[in-house]
């Protein structure tokens, strides 16, 4: 069992993974409007993988014999200045997320709710690597330039990306 006080902190985690989802939509939109059908993909399957994220923690509140509550979804921005500008954001949002799921663990140690603090272990593994992937893709970015062919050279490796749908959320 997990308190209210867990409960309700992370059902706003699921609305905070929600938003991701929809950011990662709204980017996906951005980069097809732009020719950018690599980059596309890759904002794509990050919603996919964002959705993922919501199952997992709406799964886990149940089985803690607790109630997932669902909120409203802010309206993601929808107009980026490039590519660059798009995984910059990418890579602030991520931080911003890694910031909240951290604030959740700090909570369940408090509570000394050992369950959920090996829950969020995967989370927590999960943010360093979108973080270092949303930062070697800045990077990349950087050296490509904003036009040319080290733009089209980055844009087809972004089309490689699959989706890897995370143990327990199927």
């Amino acid at each position: 069992m997990i308190t209210e006080e867990m409960s309700e902190a992370l059902s706003r985690q699921i609305n905070a993974e929600f938003y991701s989802a929809y950011l990662y939509l709204s980017m996906a939109s951005y980069a097809n409007a732009i020719a950018l059908k690599g980059a596309a993909n890759w904002f794509y399957i990050q919603a996919q993988e964002e959705m993922a994220h919501t199952k997992k923690m709406y799964d886990y509140i149940e089985s803690q014999g607790s109630r997932p509550a669902l909120y409203a979804i802010d309206q993601p921005p929808s107009d980026f200045k490039s590519l660059l500008h798009a995984f910059e954001e990418t890579l602030a949002h991520e931080k911003m997320v890694t910031g909240r799921i951290a604030d959740l663990a700090n909570l369940a140690h408090d509570e000394k709710d050992h369950a959920t603090q090996i829950f969020l272990q995967w989370f927590i593994t999960e943010q360093v690597e979108e973080e270092e992937t949303a930062q070697e893709i800045v990077d990349r970015l950087k050296l490509a330039g904003d036009t040319g062919p080290g733009l089209f050279m980055v844009d087809g490796e972004l089309a490689a990306r699959v989706l890897t749908v995370p143990a327990g959320a199927e």
